[in-house]
């Protein structure tokens, strides 16, 4: 159409109104069922082609893609004025579904047995040229597409990933109404209590010097509900933890939180089992083997090395500690721990690689790793194996099945240290040498935790869970005679590796509980300033009960085989929890901290949220694992 320009500014005068057009069908629906209908459809402009005088146009919305035609034969007034239509442009079209002319049709797209000729349109919008192409294999750094997070969210897997989380909110909330549970909302604004993990604290105006706390969880007003006979609870909350971030991690978070009223822990996992099989039927149609597979943290530890094994795949670690016992080589001789991981067929591995996986479990304490190669000829090859006696190698030959070919790593140390390097060894080996079946899903319950852990800066036990977790049946004097021994009434549920729920039965009687207050050096009046408004609830007849929280965000990323769980929250933070769309945080006015009565001290300039320092912050952060239990979103309690 003479006239039209190549600037947006001069387009914008060509925009309509959408007046009474409605979209009779979204852009990943019309098939070739619908061949020969009228219909409209609205949506961005992905691609322009002009091909011989007919422009083609992707129309995109979240649902996908259609092509549509702007064609002189159908209309050259039509055609004429779409020479206009750029790059991510608004406009609906109307038009008449055909086939695509034969050798055309595209299998990989929803809609690619057809295209719509189009014989009416409107521009609704310009756009500026975006900074990044809205298509998947986009090649930017995450830090722009997070500064433009609303352009991110117009990719189509983007997009799919936020169908996916409402199907699973949906089936959550289908699932747990039909077994009776309320969905019940608790406050956001809070009292601090110690939960394992930093408060984000409010300032209150109304009364100065005061402070809200963010929840970490809803873990103290969920039991609280339980006492108000509310039987079932649940609800799909925010969580608040300042925290170190990484991937898997984001300062604010979701969980499907729930708790129930006389039930013991079998109650409990089979509710939480329904559940996650039903979100899976709902949002993959994949039908999950049940009951899940058990194993103990115990078990765990033993054969993988840490508390949320990956059953995908094998290499399981094994103890050689009295096997080595009396070596020559100090570092086992003297060490805690022994343990050994068998690679079979990891005698390929290079030397420059087992330099870097020496380099990877640094991360995790370790010294350094140690290694044997099996060769060709059935000697060894290692740094150390000349330490070693006869009876020693026929004994660790024998332990591990050691055969030609394998690659074998050791690990000496304090136990907690072994089992990290190793455990995770596993799992990087398990990815380099492409032993995981991606399309898997393999769940397990861990159980029988320990109800305490050694705090070594502190010189004392500590909850490994949260202070109102029950201990097993018959471990109340364990508690107080060896509080090392006791076990929780605690499982967590993990899948491919990722703690993806957790949750525990709760203390409900005053004995136990002040038992595990004992246990844990906390006095009277440090508990009742601590936790004072759960010990009242908790003296007017509280009843058995037991919870799970899931960590949605994660659990929505192992359904959608995202990397990370900032893939499926649609404006998560980067790893210096800072927001590149809004810049948050940010510097408030001199006013509004009057009002609150608070004085910044300047012990250093404030720092603008940016692309810059952000990226740095990713690339650096990330590298130590979890703490076990509900530290990690997965996880419930306080």
């Amino acid at each position: 159409m003479e006239g039209y320009g190549d600037t947006r500014k001069e387009h914008q005068k060509y925009l309509k109104p959408l007046g009474d057009w409605r979209r009779t069908h979204d852009c990943g629906s019309l098939t070739a069922e619908n061949v020969g209908s009228e219909v409209c459809l609205m949506g961005w402009a992905q691609f322009r082609r002009d091909h011989g005088g007919v422009i083609f146009i992707d129309l995109r919305d979240r649902e996908g893609m259609t092509q549509v035609v702007f064609s002189p034969e159908v209309d050259e007034q039509v055609h004429a004025e779409a020479h206009c239509l750029r790059t991510e442009y608004v406009l609906a079209i109307k038009g008449r579904v055909r086939p695509r002319p034969e050798g055309m049709v595209n299998p990989n797209m929803a809609t690619g047995a057809i295209e719509v000729a189009v014989t009416e349109w409107k521009l609704l919008n310009t756009a500026n040229t975006p900074p990044f192409m809205i298509e998947d294999r986009v090649d930017v750094s995450e830090n722009l597409r997070l500064q433009y997070r609303y352009l991110d969210l117009r990719r189509p897997r983007l997009a799919k990933n936020f169908v996916v989380r409402n199907r699973a909110a949906q089936a959550a909330r289908r699932y747990l109404d039909g077994l009776g549970f309320l969905e019940v909302e608790t406050p956001y604004l809070t009292k601090s209590t110690p939960e394992g993990a930093r408060d984000f604290l409010v300032p209150s105006r109304v009364n100065q010097g005061m402070f809200y706390a963010l929840p970490q969880s809803p873990q103290l007003f969920k039991q609280m509900l339980m006492v108000a006979g509310m039987d079932r609870y649940f609800q799909i909350v925010r969580c608040f933890r300042d925290e170190d971030l990484r991937a898997d991690r984001q300062p604010e978070f979701t969980q499907i939180d729930c708790e129930m009223s006389f039930v013991d822990q079998e109650q409990v996992m089979t509710m939480a089992e329904g559940l996650v099989a039903r979100i899976f039927k709902e949002v993959l149609d994949l039908d999950l083997t049940l009951p899940m597979a058990r194993m103990t943290f115990a078990e765990a530890m033993a054969s993988y090395g840490v508390d949320k094994p990956d059953l995908r795949f094998g290499l399981k670690l094994k103890d050689v500690s009295a096997v080595v016992r009396e070596s020559e080589f100090r570092v086992f001789a003297k060490a805690e721990l022994v343990k050994a991981l068998r690679v079979p067929g990891g005698g390929s591995l290079t030397r420059k690689e087992i330099d870097d996986l020496t380099e990877f479990v640094k991360i995790y304490g370790a010294q350094g790793l140690a290694w044997i190669k099996v060769k060709d000829d059935g000697s060894w090859q290692s740094p150390f194996a000349k330490f070693l006696s006869e009876s020693e190698r026929a004994g660790l030959a024998e332990t591990l099945a050691m055969e030609v070919g394998d690659i074998v790593f050791f690990q000496a140390g304090p136990a907690e240290m072994v089992n990290a390097a190793l455990g995770n060894l596993r799992v990087k080996l398990g990815e380099m040498l492409g032993l995981i079946d991606e399309d898997a899903y393999n769940f397990v319950w861990i159980t029988d935790f320990p109800l305490f852990e050694y705090d070594q800066e502190e010189k004392r036990h500590v909850a490994r869970h949260h202070p109102f977790t029950s201990p097993q049946d018959g471990h109340l004097e364990l508690m107080r005679a060896a509080p090392e021994k006791a076990l929780a009434k605690a499982y967590d549920m993990v899948l491919n590796g990722n703690e993806v729920g957790g949750g525990s039965v709760r203390i409900h009687t005053k004995e136990v509980q002040d038992a595990m207050f004992a246990a844990l050096n906390i006095g009277e009046e440090e508990a009742r300033e601590k936790f004072g408004f759960l010990l009242d609830a908790l003296e007017y007849g509280a009843p058995p009960h037991g919870g799970i929280a899931f960590g949605f965000d994660r659990l929505v990323m192992l359904l959608c085989k995202a990397k990370s769980i900032r893939d499926v929250i649609a404006f998560p933070k980067t790893q210096k929890a800072t927001c590149l769309t809004t810049q948050a945080p940010n510097v408030v006015s001199a006013r509004q901290l009057r009002e609150l009565a608070i004085r910044v001290r300047e012990t250093a300039k404030p720092q603008t949220a940016g692309p810059a320092s952000d990226q740095a912050a990713d690339q650096a952060a990330g590298q130590a694992a979890d703490r076990a239990d509900g530290q990690a979103d997965g996880g419930d309690g306080a």
